[in-house]
C-alpha cells in the first residue's frame, strides 16, 4: 500500500460541509512515511492527476488501490495550529497549555531543589 489512511468523501465527511479526503494517519515505515512528504491532515486534491472533488469515501479508496508504483499526489497543507489539532484560518485558540501551566510547577521544583541544596550546604 501506499502507507497511510483516508478520511472524508461526499458520505463522509471529515469537516463539515466539505467533501475533500485527507490523510487521517501515516503509518510508520510505510511508504509515505519513508517518503516524508506527505503529513497528516492534508487535503489530498487529486491522485495521479484524477481530482477527488465530491467523490464518495469508498470510489477514493479505489482510486488510491489502483493507483499504481509510481503514484503523484496533488495536496494542500494542512494549516497548522500550535499544540492543536487540525485547525481553520482564523481560529485563534492554541489548545496548548496556558505558560502558567507550565512554569509555577517548574519554579516551585527550582526553589524546593535549591532549599535542599541550601540545607545540605548547611549540614557540612
Amino acid at each position: 500500500g501506499l502507507g497511510f489512511n483516508i478520511v472524508g468523501g461526499t458520505d463522509q465527511q471529515y469537516i463539515p460541509n466539505d467533501n475533500s479526503i485527507y490523510v487521517s494517519r501515516i503509518k510508520k515505515d510505510g511508504a509515505a512515511y519513508l517518503d516524508g512528504r506527505l503529513q497528516e491532515g492534508d487535503k489530498i486534491l487529486a491522485v495521479n492527476g484524477r481530482n477527488l472533488k465530491d467523490l464518495r469515501h469508498k470510489d477514493a479508496v479505489k482510486l488510491f488501490r489502483n493507483a499504481g508504483c509510481n503514484v503523484s499526489l496533488k495536496i494542500q497543507r494542512r494549516l497548522q495550529t500550535q499544540n492543536g489539532p487540525v485547525g481553520h484560518q482564523g481560529s485563534r485558540e492554541s489548545g496548548g497549555l496556558p505558560l502558567a501551566a507550565i512554569l509555577v510547577p517548574g519554579l516551585a521544583l527550582a526553589a524546593t531543589a535549591v532549599w535542599i541544596l541550601l540545607r545540605y550546604q548547611r549540614q557540612k
